[in-house]
Order: structure tokens, then C-alpha cells, then sequence
């Protein structure tokens, strides 16, 4: 079970049993996943430009940038090695589609979990700051390689963000870091290596390493959650079988008053789709794209 490379047995089963809505701290130990992505593992990929340059970034606190670190288009591993030394936090995105450790791990955790997922690392030096206040629209798990960083913590300001709604930076307000700031974070976690965070969806997190010491290396593993909306979208994707579901709508047909008679009519044909399903067929159909979706459906 990849979760166990993560989290210890009591981790596992708090999130398999309840998905906790409220963060977690867990000793986890030493696992597979650490040497995977050890803090030596990290800096040979950055001083040999190994990684594909679109799953890269560099951010000190404030937005990430995608292109400092390249030549021709290519990672340049003496430039990636400079934005390192000046403080800047080096991202490596998606290591479920480069790094075949992690594709294992992820597919391991799609298994257990029927959740698609995907697996980031974060380098911070000592001392500095990556990303700044923001929420997130997936339970995270957080994994302390090496170091120690600090994670500052508010409720969430919205409630169960998906997807494009509530992202923070689409919803994104001024006057949101004076507040929090001038508030206090609700809960600050120092997260050491061998420790785990379950950091739930909507939580407001303010990492960095300012007090640090030592560079901080983390592993997160961001976990989609399926929804209702989720089933909602594979029963009516079965709607494509049916001829008068594909039939053209004509361009009359989309202005008004014409279009809200189309609404009606389509709903009314879409209830006695639904209604004619085989419940039985289609939970079986869903549970295979539960384990084999690896993104959303939008």
C-alpha cells in the first residue's frame, strides 16, 4: 500500500475512514519515498538539468516563474543552480509522469483510494520563501524529506472548493494576506523530517524556511477527491449513446426565447435517460474510471 510510504497505519486509517477536514500531523519515519526523493536526489536533478522544463518552477515569495531557468528552451542546470544559491524555492512538478517511482506510487494510490493524484517537490533554502498565502483544491499530503519548515495555517475562507471554482488566485482579494496576517494563522505546524501533514482542502498555508537554518525538502502528494458532481458527470456522459442527444442544435435555437424551450426540453429527455440507466452496469463502469481517470472532467 503506497499510503504506508506516507503516512503511518493510524494516518492511513484516519484518511481512508473519515478524510479529515481538519490538518494532521503524523511521525511517519523513514520510507522508500524518502529515498526516492532524497535532498542529494534533488540537488543532482537540479545540477543536471534532467528535469523536463515544463514540470519546473522558481518562486520567492510571490508568483512562480517558468522560463528564468532556461536556454533554448532547455533546463540549464547552471542557471537553475544560481536561482537555487540567490534563495529561490525550485519546484519539480508532476514526478507521477517523469519518474517512474512515483508513477508506481501514484497509480498505487489511485488503487487504494479511487482518487486520481499527482506529486510535487518543493526546495526552499534556508532562510527563504517560496509560494505565499493561498488554498488549494485537493487534500494535500505533505511529506518532510529533509529540513524543517514552517507552515502557517487559517481556516478555510471558502467552503469545499473544486476544480476552477474558489481557486484562490480566481477569487483572490487585497485585502486577504492583511487580514490573515493581522489575525494570526490558526494553527502553526514546524514540520521536520520524518513527519507527514494531511493538509485538507480550503486551508489557507503560509510555508517557508525564514527561521531555517538548513534548506527544506517536501514532497507533496495532492490527492483529487471525487464528488457527487463527479457521478453526476459519468451518468450523463452516457447521454452520447443516445442519436438525440448529438443532433444539431441550430443557431436560432441558442437565442432567446427559443433557447429557454431547448433547456426545458433537454432536461425533461435527460430525466428519462437517467431514469432508464442500469444502476448496476453503470456503478461498474464508474468504479473502472475511478481507478483509471487521471484527470478531471471539466
Amino acid at each position: 500500500m503506497s499510503l504506508r510510504l506516507l503516512l503511518p497505519p493510524e494516518g492511513v486509517k484516519d484518511l481512508l475512514a473519515s478524510w479529515p477536514d481538519q490538518p494532521r500531523v503524523y511521525e511517519r519515519g523513514r520510507t522508500k519515498v524518502d529515498e526516492a526523493m532524497s535532498l542529494d536526489h534533488f540537488t543532482e536533478l537540479i545540477e543536471t538539468g534532467c528535469v523536463p522544463p515544463d514540470e519546473i518552477a522558481v518562486i520567492k515569495a510571490g508568483p512562480s516563474n517558468r522560463t528564468a531557468f532556461l536556454t533554448n528552451g532547455r533546463t540549464d542546470p547552471t542557471k537553475l543552480s544560481r536561482l537555487r544559491d540567490q534563495g529561490y524555492t525550485i519546484r519539480f512538478g508532476n514526478m507521477q509522469r517523469w519518474l517512474p517511482a512515483f508513477h508506481r506510487i501514484s497509480q498505487d494510490i489511485q488503487q487504494e483510494t479511487g482518487y486520481s493524484n499527482y506529486m510535487h517537490a518543493f526546495l526552499t533554502p534556508a532562510g527563504e520563501q517560496g509560494l505565499l498565502h493561498h488554498w488549494d483544491q485537493q487534500m494535500a499530503v505533505i511529506v518532510q524529506v529533509a529540513g524543517t519548515k514552517t507552515w502557517q495555517l487559517w481556516k478555510p475562507p471558502v467552503e469545499a472548493p473544486m476544480r476552477e471554482y474558489q481557486e484562490s488566485f480566481r477569487v483572490w482579494r487585497e485585502e486577504f494576506i492583511p487580514m490573515w496576517e493581522a489575525a494570526g494563522p490558526d494553527l502553526t505546524v514546524e514540520l521536520t523530517a520524518g513527519q507527514t501533514l494531511l493538509l485538507p482542502r480550503g486551508w489557507v498555508h503560509n510555508p517557508h524556511a525564514l527561521d531555517q537554518e538548513q534548506p527544506s525538502l517536501h514532497l507533496t502528494f495532492a490527492i483529487r477527491e471525487r464528488t457527487p458532481l463527479w457521478l453526476a458527470e459519468q451518468l450523463i456522459a452516457r447521454a452520447i449513446e443516445e442519436p438525440d442527444f448529438r443532433r444539431i442544435l441550430l443557431p436560432a435555437h441558442l437565442e432567446l426565447p427559443a433557447l429557454v424551450d431547448q433547456l426545458r426540453d433537454t432536461r425533461q429527455a435527460l430525466t428519462s435517460f437517467l431514469s432508464k440507466l442500469d444502476m448496476t452496469e453503470m456503478a461498474q463502469r464508474t468504479r473502472l474510471a475511478a481507478l483509471t481517470e487521471l484527470e478531471y472532467t471539466t
